[in-house]
């Protein structure tokens, strides 16, 4: 609303309460006018005050509403905010999970690498040595043929050497075959000892220096001179007799010229007779020494020959 100014609005009023023939109006009339107007200019406020009135409360409830509006979206934000903050959070804790359970992953992947690498090269390894054992035990087996082949060629010449010794000997005294080489048997019928006597009578000499003689020819032999006595006396004293007429014999054959290193002597007693029984033949049979040839590559350990 425009207002005009009061001379003007006064004029206009005059103007139309006022016929234009009266150029001055009385008191009266010029006093009513402007109380009018006041009443007017009061109204038209009293109007516009409660307009601006109405118009502030309005504003101030839609402001209000509006307020409660962005209270209640700050509210939802803060609280999609909240939400969103738990799911980072958890997607944070997730995500250090997964980064721990990659890592372990990487580990265990890096860990089964290194053992399919080690049993790799532990698979080759052992084929390495497979091949290298199959070649060791062809190797082996070779030299176990040509051993074999050797032994067996040894064997027959030791065979052939020993049938020739054996019929040499047996001109001299009684022998024969064992086990391991031969046996001779120097009893009355090439060297007697007397009962209770140890001593190499004269006549007995020639045979053994023979036997020494023929023995010296042959190679890589071991000699055994063992000693017996009859059943007279007692088992202690003929365990020594015996012994004694071992060391007989073996001084004899190391005077002829046989290495004292390859004999060795012992005596028996009266165990282990020819002929049983105490008539003077059996007991002349039973004083007597048995000399053993034994192949020295065969034998691991001296035993009485027979």
């Amino acid at each position: 609303m425009t207002r005009m100014p009061l001379e003007v609005e006064e004029q206009a009023v005059h103007d139309d309460t006022l016929p234009s023939a009266v150029p001055f109006p009385s008191t009266t009339e010029r006093s009513e006018g402007p109380a009018k107007s006041r009443g007017v200019a009061g109204v038209l406020l009293g109007a516009i005050a409660l307009v601006l009135t109405l118009a502030l409360g309005v504003f101030s409830l839609w402001l209000f509403r509006s307020v409660r509006r962005q209270d209640r979206r700050i509210a939802q934000v803060s609280q999609q905010v909240e939400r969103l903050s738990r799911r980072v959070g958890g997607a944070e804790l997730q995500s250090m999970s997964l980064a721990q359970k990659a890592s372990q992953a990487a580990a265990s992947a890096k860990a089964a690498a290194e053992q399919r690498d080690q049993a790799k090269q532990a698979e080759e390894n052992s084929a390495a040595q497979a091949k290298s054992a199959i070649q060791a035990a062809a190797a082996a087996q070779d030299q176990a043929k040509q051993a074999e082949q050797q032994t067996a060629a040894y064997r027959k010449q030791r065979e052939q050497d020993l049938q020739q010794l054996q019929k040499v000997l047996g001109q001299i005294a009684e022998t024969h075959r064992t086990a391991v080489g031969l046996a001779m048997t120097l009893g009355e019928k090439s060297v007697r000892f007397d009962t209770g006597k140890a001593e190499i009578k004269p006549q007995y000499r020639d045979i053994l220096n023979r036997i020494a003689g023929v023995l010296m020819t042959a190679k890589q032999y071991s000699i055994y001179v063992y000693g017996y006595t009859d059943d007279v006396g007692t088992s202690d004293y003929n365990l020594k007799l015996s012994a004694r007429r071992a060391e007989a014999v073996r001084n004899v054959l190391v005077q002829a010229g046989i290495s004292s290193s390859t004999i060795t002597t012992k005596g028996f007693g009266e165990s282990d007779p020819r002929v049983k029984g105490n008539t003077p033949a059996a007991r002349s049979a039973n004083r007597r020494v048995e000399i053993g040839i034994v192949d020295s590559k065969i034998l691991t350990a001296p035993v009485n020959q027979k």
